[in-house]
C-alpha cells in the first residue's frame, strides 16, 4: 500500500469515525471498505488498470456523505471536489487526480454519467457489488435510519439490489450473477400493497 493510500485511508477512518458522520462507523465498515476492496480486486483482474487509483477513488466515492449531512444529496460533485483538495495537499500528480475525479463524478447508478474510462467503470460497478457483500446495512438503512415497515423496507432493499445489478457492466454482472439471484431469492414473492 503506498503512503497516499495509507493517508486517504486514514483520513476516511477518521472522517467515518466522527460525529458529522451521519451514517456511523458502518459506513466504513459495510460500504467504503468493501467498494475499495471490490474495486482492487476489479482492477487486478481485468488488468491495464492504475490499481492506485481505482483505490484512492473508491476510498474517497462516498467521502462527502460521511463529511457532512448536507452533501450527502449531491456526495459525487463534492467528493470530486473534497478529493481533490486532499490529493493535492499530498502531492499526488494532477492527471491522476483528474482521472480519481470523473470516477467519483460518474459513480451513482442513481445519476447515470457517461464512463469512458475503465477506472470510471470499476468504481461504479464497486460500488453496486458492495451493496450484495453487505446486505444487512441495506436493512439497517431502512429499518434503523429511515424507520420503514417490514413491507416498504424489503420492497426498498429488494429494489435498490436490483438497480444496483442493473447498472453493472457486462463482466461485474457475470461475476455477481449469482450473488443477485440468491438476493432475490430471498425476497420470493414480495408484493405490492393494494
Amino acid at each position: 500500500m503506498s503512503d497516499t493510500v495509507s493517508m486517504i485511508r486514514k483520513e476516511v477512518i477518521a472522517r467515518c469515525k466522527s460525529r458529522d458522520n451521519m451514517h456511523g462507523y458502518g459506513a466504513w465498515t459495510y460500504h467504503i471498505k468493501s467498494v475499495a476492496d471490490c474495486a482492487v480486486k476489479l482492477a487486478e483482474a481485468w488488468g491495464g488498470v492504475d490499481v492506485e487509483v481505482v483505490e484512492l477513488a473508491a476510498l474517497l466515492h462516498d467521502v462527502a456523505s460521511v463529511t457532512k449531512e448536507e452533501y450527502v444529496k449531491e456526495h459525487h460533485i463534492y467528493g470530486a471536489e473534497i478529493a481533490e483538495q486532499l490529493l493535492t495537499d499530498y502531492n499526488y500528480p494532477e492527471d491522476k487526480i483528474e482521472l480519481i475525479k470523473k470516477c467519483i463524478l460518474n459513480h451513482r447508478g442513481s445519476r447515470p454519467r457517461s464512463k469512458v474510462t475503465i477506472e470510471e467503470i470499476i468504481i461504479a460497478d464497486a460500488d453496486a457489488m458492495a451493496h450484495f457483500d453487505n446486505i444487512p446495512s441495506l436493512f439497517s438503512l431502512v429499518y434503523k435510519e429511515r424507520q420503514m415497515s417490514i413491507d416498504d423496507g424489503a420492497r426498498f432493499v429488494k429494489e435498490k439490489l436490483q438497480r444496483s445489478y442493473d447498472k453493472l457492466s457486462d463482466n461485474s454482472k457475470r461475476l455477481y450473477r449469482r450473488r443477485y439471484d440468491e438476493a432475490m431469492s430471498i425476497f420470493g414473492n414480495l408484493e405490492k400493497q393494494p
